[in-house]
């Protein structure tokens, strides 16, 4: 873990801080120096800003609430037993599954299930295709003094994947924007930490049981979360592989390497004179699977009541992303820890968008209805 500099104390209810002493870094930070590639890196990230600015009057993607869906590619276990692709993309905001069924009389047929969202992925699209549809418009946003949510549901790949990851690539344009002279003010703060069970833990701090409390101001704030000062995306990379070592993973029938817990990477900007005062800040969020009954197979206890927990969290959510996007001037955060804490995200200057990643394999069919169920407004 890197160390940190500065005090690490904590008091009422406000984050603890520190800076990281990692040596130079700059490479894929904003203010690496020489070389083609760093020139190369520059021109990208200044191709991305240029699209940034083109997206300002694009409504579409600068709706206060969004929902994607990303097909995924065929897996190799997939492939290996020839299951068939039932999602069939028909356009940017709508798909539909095949789903084959049997009727009374073992005759075969296929029922169509159709969805539409505010945008629909390819299995062809890559990372950074995506990135630029979703979270990309929000880092200008952030930069704006606004509050942006980027919710992963169905694949850790798309969130936090440490070479294509949107967290990474929004990071780097964060880190590029920081070296303009209109925002030299500010520096960059992560943390990084996980609900599981119902319960806050700190992934920067040994795990540490950390509390949601709200002030005076009814603002959510997580007494004793620490965080860290980060001048690069190498550093935010140690810090991000330092926490992802944390987290709580198991074992499910649908999955050897089940997330169990709802990953939350977050990154301030705060004002170097004042590191009370928050600029903006974007939230990265790595939803826990919901695994079926049916597939936790014999499972114990502690997994029966990780998975009903898990389900808990994601109904409070969908029903809080419903209530936003229907108007409603209540929402129902306290249904669960996920929504308290997310309370911030969801009300004032603030935009969410949600990616649901889904698997175009037959054997899958359940579960990808299920997601897009989820997903769907």
């Amino acid at each position: 873990m890197p160390k940190r500099s500065g005090s690490s104390g904590s008091s009422h209810g406000k984050s603890s801080q520190g800076s990281i002493s990692l040596g130079a870094g700059g490479g894929s930070g904003g203010g690496g120096s020489g070389g083609s590639g760093a020139t190369s890196m520059a021109d990208k990230r200044k191709s991305n800003t240029e699209h940034i600015y083109a997206t300002r009057n694009n409504s579409d993607l600068m709706q206060k609430i969004r929902v994607c869906v990303r097909k995924r590619p065929l897996n190799k276990k997939e492939l290996s037993k020839s299951e068939a692709d039932i999602i069939d993309v028909l356009s940017r905001k709508r798909l539909t599954i095949n789903e084959a069924k049997v009727k009374l009389d073992l005759s075969k047929f296929t029922e169509q299930h159709q969805f539409i969202f505010d945008e629909v992925f390819e299995s062809t699209d890559s990372n950074e295709d995506v990135y630029k549809r979703t979270a990309l418009p929000l880092v200008e946003y952030v930069f704006e003094g606004g509050k942006a949510t980027c919710f992963a549901y169905g694949k850790t790949h798309t969130m936090l994947n440490m070479r294509s990851g949107l967290y990474v690539q929004a990071a780097t344009d964060m880190f590029y924007l920081l070296t303009e002279p209109e925002f030299s003010h500010l520096s960059a703060y992560v943390s990084f930490f996980e609900i599981y069970q119902g319960a806050l833990y700190d992934l920067l701090n040994r795990r540490r049981k950390l509390f949601a409390r709200e002030d005076g101001k009814q603002r959510v704030q997580i007494t004793g979360l620490q965080e860290y000062m980060i001048e690069s995306v190498d550093q935010l990379l140690e810090v991000f592989e330092y926490g992802s070592n944390n987290r709580s993973t198991g074992t499910t029938g649908a999955n050897t390497d089940s997330s169990r817990s709802h990953a939350i990477l977050q990154i301030t900007l705060k004002f170097k004179e004042n590191k009370k005062r928050i600029h903006g800040k974007f939230s990265f969020i790595d939803l826990a699977g919901s695994e079926r009954g049916a597939d936790r197979g014999e499972t114990n206890k502690q997994t029966r009541m990780e998975g009903s927990e898990i389900n808990k969290s994601l109904l409070a959510l969908k029903e809080c992303i419903r209530a936003l996007d229907l108007g409603k001037t209540h929402l129902p955060f306290r249904q669960s820890k996920l929504t308290q804490v997310l309370k911030d995200s969801f009300i004032g200057k603030s935009r969410t968008c949600m990616i649901a990643t889904v698997s175009p394999g037959a054997g899958s069919c359940e579960h990808t209805l299920n997601t897009l169920r989820y997903a769907d407004r």
